[in-house]
């Protein structure tokens, strides 16, 4: 009856934990990453990558959170994007955890 509610009496896996550490030098691109978390393009083929108009139009989120050094964190950003798509088309095909 439990298994009919998505309940199972099998031992769980050990759960990863959450936490992880981020170099000072990224700080900035990892918070605007979080910022940006609802700010994905989509297609019929899942996530294409971010909406960077957010970031950079006038009175965007570089200028709201008066970010210095755009080209940087931008740079840094895309690397979080990247490396973000990797992982959820490993899910999308099965491939991921």
């Amino acid at each position: 009856m439990l298994q009919l509610l998505g309940c199972s009496c099998q031992k769980k896996k050990k759960e990863e934990s959450e936490n992880f550490e981020v170099w000072e030098e990224n700080w900035e691109a990892v918070t605007m990453f979080l910022r940006m978390q609802t700010q994905w393009t989509t297609s019929m083929a899942g996530y294409v990558g971010l909406k960077y108009e957010v970031l950079l139009g006038s009175g965007g989120l570089f200028d709201l959170y008066n970010v210095e050094d755009r080209r940087d964190v931008l740079e840094r950003l895309q690397i979080l994007e990247a490396t973000a798509l990797s992982e959820l088309r490993k899910r999308s095909d099965g491939k991921g955890n």
